[in-house]
């Protein structure tokens, strides 16, 4: 894979009060497409719906995120002004009004990803 892929990544949580099932329909059928409408400049927006497994010790599977969502670009400088704007500004109304059907808006977490690939054998 040539040259880089800059991601943000997305770690949220549902609001307790809606079903497993319940979320990821309105996450695909209703906020993804409106989060569409303001992502210009992303290449992949995808969401990686997280199915907890218990632990070997404890069983449990505490705190993790419902869903971690991704947020791909190929270009450095929309990928910074993108990062500087959701992590200094409250996302438009409409978007903050849907999150609010939706998750426990404290629980979002942001980080950043540089990613490389190593072809391992590929020609």
């Amino acid at each position: 894979m040539a040259g880089e892929t800059y991601k943000i990544l997305l770690f949220m949580k549902r609001r307790p009060d809606i079903s497993v099932e319940a979320f990821r329909d309105y996450y695909e059928h209703h906020h993804a497409p409106l989060a569409e409408k303001y992502s210009s400049g992303v290449s992949r927006y995808i969401r990686r719906y997280i199915d907890p497994q218990p632990h070997p010790e404890t069983g449990a599977f505490t705190d993790g995120a419902d869903v971690i969502t991704e947020l791909w670009f190929e270009d450095e400088k929309v990928y910074r002004g993108t990062l500087a704007y959701i992590t200094t500004s409250l996302m438009p109304d409409e978007i903050v009004a849907d999150e609010k059907n939706l998750f426990d808006r404290a629980s979002f977490r942001i980080a950043t990803v540089v990613e490389r690939e190593s072809d391992f054998g590929k020609e």
